[in-house]
């Protein structure tokens, strides 16, 4: 049932792709930000599990957007340092911001 909701596709290839980046982070930031990134990350995919079997999505919506402002606040930091590349920081902020768009035209769905 979950892959008839394109947002958790989308997140899926998201989270795969997230969690790939951060195998690849400094040793000496992967106890701090990457481990916030890959729980951010996986918060976002358990809540989106949530709203698809929930009636009252809203309150699950507006964590999944407030998880998905901080994710782009923490990959702002890994491309200002040099973790990821400016490809890279391009794909992600894309996806975010789709995936955004995605749990907003939800949030309109009766």
């Amino acid at each position: 049932m979950k892959e008839n909701y394109p947002i958790f596709v989308k997140w899926l290839e998201a989270t795969d792709w997230i969690l790939e980046r951060l195998d690849k982070y400094p040793k000496s930031v992967r106890s701090t930000i990457s481990n916030r990134i890959a729980d951010m990350t996986l918060d976002v995919m358990e809540q989106i599990i949530e709203a698809i079997y929930t009636k009252n999505r809203s309150p699950i919506l507006d964590r999944i957007n407030l998880h998905i402002e901080k994710l782009r606040v923490m990959f702002r930091i890994s491309f200002k340092r040099r973790y990821i590349s400016k490809k890279q920081y391009a794909y992600i902020s894309e996806s975010l911001n789709e995936t955004g768009r995605m749990v907003g035209g939800w949030k309109k769905r009766p």
